[in-house]
């Protein structure tokens, strides 16, 4: 999720109101097999990803808070609602990872 926010930032930056390839985030926790993978790496992967999306966010400047870019469902966002979408978004993922899941 870090690198995704990472990743349509600088879209957000480096071109005019992209349209962001869908994300499905089942799918890749299916495809990345993150039921397989060491924690103790992905918590280093995390606190590094975190760290750059964080580096990414700072780095805006006062003028582009208001560059926009597209999700592929049609959601229209500015660097800045997306900064608060994110604020949200990596809560519910704690959550999410957290959570029991096997009665689903």
């Amino acid at each position: 999720m870090f690198r995704i926010y990472d990743e349509r930032l600088h879209l957000m930056l480096d071109h005019d109101d992209p349209l962001f390839a869908n994300w499905d985030q089942d799918q890749t926790a299916r495809e990345d097999r993150y039921e397989e993978q060491a924690p103790e790496v992905v918590a280093s992967q995390l606190s590094a990803a975190a760290d750059t999306v964080a580096d990414s966010f700072d780095d805006v400047t006062e003028e582009g808070w208001g560059r926009t870019g597209r999700r592929s469902d049609g959601s229209n966002f500015t660097i800045e609602s997306m900064g608060r979408y994110f604020a949200h978004d990596w809560i519910h993922h704690l959550w999410d990872v957290g959570a029991d899941h096997s009665s689903a």
